[in-house]
Formats: C-alpha cells, structure tokens, sequence
C-alpha cells in the first residue's frame, strides 16, 4: 500500500488549503498536522469535515505561531529549537539540562492535538524529522505500539556506508518499539532522481510512506498531473489508520 502524506497541515493558511486541495482530488491519503501554530484551529475543524487520516506533525524545529500559546510552553520550547537548530548535529546528540522542556512541550502538543481532533493521531512523525531526536527517543514519550515514521530509505550507494548503517541502527531500535512503514521516501527527492518506478513498486508487496509538501510548486503540479494518477491507479493507496 501506498501511503501519500503531506507535512505541515494547519501550519499556515496556505499550506493547509493547498493540502485539502490535494485530498480532495484524491492525490493525498493523510496528513500530518502542527499544533499551536497560524491555521491549527481551523485546519482540525476542515479536517473534522473531511474525514482526513491526520497524525501529529510534532514541532521541536520552529517556534509556534499561534495567537495563545502558554507563556511556560513557549519559553521552553524556544529552548528546544535554539538547542536543536544550532547546528545538523545538534538532534544527535542527548542534552539532559532539557529533559523537563522536551517532556512539556511533548506532552502539551499531544494534549493540544487531541483538543482540537478528539482523537489520538493516527501516526506521529515530526518537523525537520526532529520526533527522531536524542531527546525524544531516549525519553521514551511517544507510546508503545505508536505508529511513527522511520528513516528515508536508499539503494546501496545512494549514501555513505556509515550513514546507512546509522539509520538502520535506529530504525531497528524503533521497531521494537513502535509500527513502522517498511519504507519512507520523499516526493521531490523521487521526482528529481526519478526513482519513483521504483518506489510504487515496492508499494505493490509492501506498506511504502511518500511524504509530500504540496505548498512546493513543483510537488501540487506533480501530484495533481495525469501522471501520478494514472500511478495512483494502479495501487492500493490508504492512510496511516489502515496499516
């Protein structure tokens, strides 16, 4: 199964708009949506209407753009992202003088996201990929059994041996915890290097994510073209509630 899920729902106006357009042409299965930020509020009621598979897109990257955020909640959580934006290897590593930070903000996004869609999400994943940080993981927060997001995936040679060996380290330390995909790839990444053959194929015997960003120009026009629906036409395409 083919799993088509866009990031960043309810972030802003646009990104939200942009997204219901791509779900509603059928291009999309799922989302991922951001709490306390621009468009959060009405974001959760239009997916309310549309009957949207909607996970938790956790925010340790960014600040939060919303009208009422909780002056504790925001002055840790400007703590995280100067932490983990520092520099490409800042989510690596485990800082243990923000444990009590990670531990709010996680646990004030999750309470938020049932708030606003009365239900746990369907999958967490996270902004910038940060739900796979040191912190995070090592705190052990996310519930057992959760479906959450893995790795990218690569072909032998695409990456350094290292980096591979690295994320299939992590990704086996997350199996044993949550249920994972048993792949994940990017749209644009798969457009510019056209592995997209490969990536449906795999999605024929295999649950196969395909994470999208439909404010970028060039991944609406891809996903809304003849192309992809004829691609789409041959698969079987769900959201995260059917694996």
């Amino acid at each position: 199964m083919l799993i088509i899920n866009a990031d960043d729902w309810g972030r802003s106006r646009a990104e939200t708009d942009v997204a219901l357009g791509c779900y509603q042409g059928g291009r999309i299965t799922s989302v991922s949506a951001m709490v306390f930020m621009q468009d959060s509020e009405r974001a959760a009621e239009l997916a309310k209407e549309s009957k949207l598979d909607v996970g938790l897109h956790l925010n340790f990257a960014e600040r939060f753009t919303g009208n009422r955020i909780p002056k504790t909640l925001g002055n840790y959580h400007d703590k995280i992202v100067r932490f983990l934006m520092q520099n490409r290897y800042s989510q690596l590593l485990y800082n243990p003088f923000l444990r009590r930070e990670f531990s709010y903000s996680y646990e004030a996004q999750a309470e938020e996201f049932a708030r606003l869609f009365g239900k746990p999400p369907s999958h967490i994943d996270g902004h910038h990929h940060m739900h796979r940080c040191a912190n995070l993981l090592l705190s052990k927060l996310i519930p057992v059994g959760m479906k959450i997001r893995r790795n990218f995936s690569f072909w032998p040679g695409e990456k350094s041996w290292s980096n591979r060996a690295y994320r299939a380290l992590v990704d086996r330390w997350l199996a044993r915890r949550y249920q994972l995909t048993d792949y994940f790839f990017d749209l644009t990444q798969c457009i510019e290097e056209n592995k997209l053959g490969r990536v449906t194929s795999l999605a024929k015997s295999n649950n196969v994510e395909l994470m999208t960003h439909p404010i970028v120009n060039a991944e609406e026009e891809y996903l809304m073209s003849d192309e992809f629906q004829i691609i789409l036409q041959r698969l079987e395409i769900g959201g995260y509630a059917l694996v």
